[in-house]
């Protein structure tokens, strides 16, 4: 593989968060009844006509702009021929000769650099409905398909073949993901199939400009579905070149409990599906009064939040990508700093142990219990001493479960940081007097029972001695002799 480098590009399915389908009035809830949202319109009855959701135009241009796209103000739809049980009139609709969108990017950080990655078009479409087979139905050899979310809205997104990792890919549709969450026109639900990718990917020798053969994997359902289908496919073409083999082009299933990819169809096999123009549709004509007032509705996108948490708060790239990757969260972040404006210690408790927390719990930013006044006090709390950072952590997880302040919990619990001079003193001298052995290591130069002693004295106070003030404290008595303090 070293001889080689990788080639990848990505087509996006996402379906749009609109009530109702692209092309009719039906709903477009998941999990309805089967066959519950349907029309004679979606259902490609004969002598009815399509009617196009405004909604969807609108959707599809906040997108555009959210990625940089150049928004074609004259844009209209094609038919696209092919037959599946699930497609009930033998044709989709969607856009290959005047899509909405073209020449957009995206920009992800790759070891604190910044890289662009090309988007070739985003266009309107609509959805097929789902087949289900034997496995799912418990018929025997038998499948059932559920038209509900046949005209359910799709933008496809369509990228240039930029990536050349896998870390690449996962930064991408991460990024992406991120953007159409900001936007709120879908709801990424992969496990409800509003977010679906198909790969594209070769192997070329390394400081070749030329593509080469590409082979395509579709209906891959998930970030990890993604990247596991990519090695392997990588892995399988490397050994083949490796071998003095040729790749095909063809067009590959994933098998996601045989961990590998299988052939679906060859070139020679692949779809011709006829496009031409769709004849009951009028084209779209958009003006820039529309976009500039849909420009104007948008939210400060993921990029720009970036950079700014970068600039006024003087946040590492890393930090700032992780806490722009939900709009919810860098708004928790950015209340949090409004009240104690420590950006880097609210970056790292933010990170660090609230994520955390909302991990093990399963419990996203928007159902937190805790807001960021409160947040903000206990950072105050231990800022002033009141509290050492071992028990600020547990108390963060008791605000977390109970919804009581930090103030109050530490009251309950008596757990306030002992910081008076005199009562530590107390403590580390009842500690020197319990722990000669340890007492006479380190002052024969054995500094590492320091640990040992300070940990003594967290004991004996229940884990509230001021660490910094015992440190000092003890420091000052082991290295008198006579053991005053």
């Amino acid at each position: 593989m070293e001889k080689y480098e990788v080639v990848i590009g990505l087509e996006v399915h996402a379906g749009l968060s609109t009530k109702t389908k692209i092309f009719c009035g039906c709903g477009t809830k998941f999990g309805a009844e089967p066959n519950s949202e349907v029309c004679p319109v979606c259902l490609g009855l004969p002598g009815v006509l399509p009617v196009l959701n405004k909604e969807v135009v609108k959707y599809a241009v906040r997108a555009a702009i959210a990625f940089n796209c150049h928004i074609n103000l004259y844009n209209k739809f094609d038919r696209k021929n092919y037959y599946y049980p699930d497609l009930p009139k033998n044709y989709q609709i969607s856009q290959n000769y005047f899509p909405i969108a073209v020449d957009g990017y995206v920009e992800i950080f790759i070891d604190g650099e910044k890289k662009r990655l090309r988007i070739n078009n985003i266009h309107m479409e609509e959805d097929a409905g789902k087949n289900l087979h034997s496995e799912d139905t418990g018929l025997h050899d038998a499948s059932l398909v559920d038209f509900n979310r046949t005209g359910v809205p799709l933008l496809e997104i369509v990228t240039e073949p930029d990536m050349r990792s896998l870390q690449e890919v996962e930064k991408f549709m991460t990024a992406l993901r991120n953007v159409l969450l900001y936007i709120d026109v879908c709801d990424c639900r992969m496990e409800e199939g509003s977010l679906r990718f198909e790969a594209n990917v070769s192997l070329r020798p390394i400081g070749e400009h030329q593509l080469r053969q590409r082979v395509e994997m579709k209906n891959l359902n998930s970030f990890k579905m993604v990247l596991k289908a990519l090695k392997y496919e990588i892995e399988r073409q490397g050994k083949l070149l490796m071998e003095g083999g040729e790749v095909a082009q063809e067009t590959r299933l994933w098998d996601d409990k045989e961990g590998k990819t299988y052939l679906m169809r060859s070139k020679e096999e692949a779809h011709d599906y006829r496009y031409f123009p769709e004849p009951d549709l009028v084209p779209v004509i958009i003006d820039e009064g529309f976009i500039d007032r849909i420009r104007s509705s948008l939210p400060e996108l993921p990029s720009a939040k970036l950079e700014r948490f970068c600039g006024e708060y003087g946040l590492p790239p890393y930090d700032a990508e992780v806490l722009t990757s939900d709009r919810l969260l860098s708004g928790f972040y950015e209340g949090v700093v409004n009240i104690f404006p420590d950006a880097k210690t609210v970056s790292n408790w933010v990170m660090g142990e609230l994520l955390a927390i909302l991990n093990e719990e399963g419990v996203d930013i928007e159902n937190c219990r805790i807001s960021p006044g409160r947040f903000a006090e206990l950072l105050e709390f231990l800022k002033g001493g009141k509290i050492n950072a071992l028990s600020a952590k547990n108390v963060l997880r008791e605000m977390f479960h109970s919804g009581k302040d930090a103030r109050e919990i530490i009251e309950e619990k008596g757990i306030s940081q002992i910081s008076d001079e005199e009562s530590i003193k107390e403590i580390i001298l009842k500690v020197i007097s319990e722990n000669p052995g340890p007492v006479a290591d380190f002052r024969k130069g054995k500094k590492k029972t320091l640990g040992y002693l300070v940990g003594q004295v967290m004991k004996a106070t229940g884990g509230r001695a001021n660490p910094e003030v015992t440190n000092k404290l003890l420091v000052k008595a082991l290295e008198d002799s006579g053991g005053e303090v």
